[in-house]
């Protein structure tokens, strides 16, 4: 396989702050030795673990991206044990064009990994990751919100890995962002995840979904922040008082098929249940109208199975097949095999 082909302008192994770029050259139109150039900060300090924080994976999902860029400028190098590796936006065009895919290549960026040096922009930055990033990292913090198309009860999730040391450590790392809720969930949409990737290297991965819809509110900003800087004192990279759980954390699960619901036609959707309220199998979650022929009746979303509603659709215009609901499931994730 060929060599990955970006540089970074950042020395990995230096000690101090740093602040720089990961150039991915590519052309376009009007640029035929162009680079995309993703912003990185580096800062280190002596012998400790690195924890590689990211967000932007999807363009459109920002509450990771301001804590980041808030935490980027915050820290000194004498707050830190270790190193910490910074990443604000992972799909820049994406971020800056309000989208989920990117603009450049139309790549879910999610669904890039492990990545081809030899590929799109995103596939070549996904190799970097798997090949050099992931590599030098004890830790892997991947930032998600709901974007422009869905809505979640704010929450740390993770998926669930093989019993053992690693799954304990994600765990706990999870329930140390303070969210009430924290979420074991399945890829329904394909493969090629980030965090599959991680977990694969035997990283420690934490990921969120905090929120989503167009408005992020101030109370999603405080979590996703003080999350954040939770999860790092915890692990020992971040010098600070970590802030215990207020009370235990409400852990649930959606790792079937069913948890998920999809509309089966185009229209306008209706939210019926309020997110984070407990939902009955036969209920309707929400329900699908035709504008375009009023005196039809609306079709009802049904949950599946008893449970809690997770996730719900966050435009009211939604396509025939867009997941528009998740309802999850209270679990003892110490009890799983």
């Amino acid at each position: 396989m060929a060599a990955n082909p970006i540089r970074s302008s950042v020395d990995y192994t230096k000690p101090g702050k740093q602040h720089g770029h990961l150039y991915i050259p590519y052309s376009h139109n009007l640029g035929g030795w162009a680079n995309l150039m993703v912003p990185i900060t580096v800062i280190g300090n002596g012998a400790g673990p690195t924890a590689l924080v990211m967000a932007g994976n999807h363009g459109d999902e920002y509450p990771g991206q301001v804590a980041i860029l808030k935490l980027l400028r915050e820290l000194k190098p004498e707050h830190v044990r270790g190193r910490i590796i910074l990443i604000p936006t992972l799909t820049m065009p994406g971020s800056k064009a309000a989208t989920r895919l990117s603009p450049l290549d139309g790549k879910n960026f999610n669904r890039s990994f492990p990545g081809n040096p030899s590929g799109t922009v995103s596939e070549i930055l996904a190799h970097y990751l798997t090949t050099v990033l992931f590599p030098l990292a004890d830790m892997v913090i991947d930032m998600h919100t709901g974007g422009r198309s869905m809505d979640f009860v704010p929450c740390a999730h993770m998926h669930l890995v093989p019993a053992g040391p690693q799954r304990e450590k994600m765990l706990a790392g999870t329930e140390a962002w303070n969210s009430e809720f924290c979420f074991l969930y399945a890829d329904i949409a394909g493969t090629g995840l980030l965090p599959v990737e991680a977990e694969n290297q035997g990283k420690i991965v934490i990921t969120t979904e905090l929120g989503g819809s167009e408005n992020v509110t101030a109370p999603v900003h405080h979590l996703t922040q003080s999350g954040l800087r939770n999860v790092l004192v915890q692990y020992g990279v971040l010098d600070g008082t970590f802030t215990p759980r207020p009370r235990p954390a409400r852990w649930v699960q959606a790792l079937e098929w069913e948890d998920y619901r999809f509309a089966p036609e185009s229209g306008l959707y209706e939210n019926i249940v309020t997110l984070g309220e407990p939902v009955k199998k036969g209920q309707a979650v929400g329900a699908v109208h035709f504008v375009e022929n009023p005196q039809r009746d609306a079709i009802p979303v049904l949950a599946m199975s008893d449970g809690v509603l997770i996730a719900t659709r966050a435009p009211s215009v939604v396509g025939q097949g867009d997941c528009v609901a998740c309802v999850a499931h209270d679990v003892d994730p110490r009890k799983l095999p």
